[in-house]
């Protein structure tokens, strides 16, 4: 830990000097942290005219420890990207989850009883928990993926969207920037704060536009990408305001192991291998940009190691497809995978339901940037990504049906019934 005297001085007329009750002299015993400003007009007699000392107010500067602090992450991305940190990186990490009905526990069971993993149930609109865990754990970085991310939830209710996306992320920036500055020089120089968000802050494109790249306007069109776009734009106004080291990727669509069953690749799975419709929206010709969820996480490490602070970075995986074409490559994978399951060929439970409100047309990632500059490329075609997946869910039965009947959340309270989760972690 690194200790600090740093005295200021400026001239000012000697009416304008403000006396202490007692005269102070400093000493290098005395540290001092620049957040909690005194003003001082001794050092000693006689008095010095004309000159003002400022001094930085008592206080031990923090050092952070090899830990991230991550939001989130016990759902899709985040307990993908926390299985990837734990195999490749060194360090400890802090997981903040509330536990909505997406935040599985069980995602993270093979590093539950790691000592370099810790839990903490909680909201990220708990300020005094999430200062608690910044104060104790000292991470180096903290990585933003909490979310409400599914648009039709966001129709019908927007309000818990707002609270979280907007809401959670401004609690989560006042209480990084009031850590952040209780930092020595060197670890305020190296933090980070890393924003996921999503490409549906962007809008929707036509079919011959342009695919979306860091300088395109946001033009949200859903309550849930409306509030991505507001939280993007907190993250950007504490860098420039007060130079907190914001870092913030915008993904195109994830697919992979352990996306909860609302999602279009997973609902279709279940469904198909159950012998229910596939209801597709609209006319099917809906377009994204599709990217696995292993590449995704590789990405972010990537920034995280590498980018630049204030940067955004653009993350896809250059597949656009229709939905129509997503859901007729997994009907087929499924026919070779599952000869025997109740309906076959799959592709006859296709169902065109009518489309959602404000459904967007078309989402595309131009990912030139992070590639370019930081050397990140995608490892996955969407023929190789939607096999892995497929196989994943396949093996993962039991997991799927826990998270569609309830069970895990059975497991939860069990798991948690005997301790207090939050004394565990502080």
């Amino acid at each position: 830990m690194r200790h600090h005297l740093i005295v200021l001085v400026s001239k000012f007329p000697p009416s304008s000097r403000m006396h202490l009750q007692q005269p102070w002299r400093p000493s290098t015993r005395d540290f001092f942290n620049y957040n909690r400003l005194v003003m001082l007009n001794r050092l000693g007699d006689p008095w010095i005219p004309g000159l003002q000392v400022f001094a930085l107010g008592k206080e031990r500067l923090l050092g952070v420890e090899n830990t991230i602090l991550v939001t989130g992450g016990a759902g899709f991305i985040g307990s993908n990207f926390i299985l990837g940190w734990m195999e490749r990186e060194d360090g400890r990490v802090v997981n903040l989850d509330k536990l909505t009905y997406a935040g599985n526990p069980r995602n993270l069971q093979r590093v539950f009883s790691n000592p370099r993993y810790t839990f903490v149930k909680g909201d990220i609109g708990d300020r005094k928990l999430v200062a608690e865990s910044l104060l104790t754990h000292k991470p180096r970085a903290v990585l933003h993926f909490a979310a409400e991310s599914h648009v039709d939830r966001s129709i019908l209710g927007p309000d818990d969207f707002v609270r979280t996306n907007v809401h959670g992320t401004f609690s989560l920036l006042e209480e990084a920037r009031a850590y952040w500055l209780k930092l020595n020089a060197s670890d305020q120089e190296s933090f980070r704060f890393l924003q996921v968000s999503t490409d549906e802050v962007y809008g929707s494109l036509g079919a011959h536009d342009s695919a979306f790249t860091e300088l395109t306007a946001y033009a949200p069109n859903s309550p849930y990408s409306a509030s991505k776009a507001a939280a993007d734009h907190l993250v950007r106004a504490y860098h420039h305001t007060y130079q907190l080291p914001t870092l913030t990727t915008n993904c195109s669509n994830n697919y992979g192991p352990f996306q909860f069953p609302e999602k279009l690749i997973p609902l279709m799975i279940l469904n198909a291998r159950s012998g229910k419709p596939l209801p597709i929206y609209g006319d099917g010709k809906n377009l994204r940009d599709w990217l696995y969820v292993g590449d995704h996480c590789e990405a972010l490490r990537t920034v995280l190691a590498g980018g630049q602070p204030g940067s955004t970075y653009n993350v896809g995986g250059w597949n656009e497809k229709t939905n129509l074409e997503i859901v007729e490559t997994i009907c087929s994978l499924l026919d070779e995978f599952c000869p025997k399951d109740p309906v076959v060929p799959h592709r006859n439970l296709i169902n065109f339901v009518t489309d959602r409100p404000g459904h967007d047309r078309r989402y595309a990632i131009d990912a030139r940037k992070i590639e370019r500059d930081l050397q990140w490329h995608p490892r996955e075609t969407f023929e190789s990504g939607i096999r892995k997946t497929i196989f994943w869910c396949l093996e993962n039965d039991e997991w799927t049906k826990e998270v569609t009947s309830g069970a895990y959340r059975q497991w939860m309270e069990t798991q948690y019934a005997a301790r207090d989760t939050r004394a565990r972690a502080i």
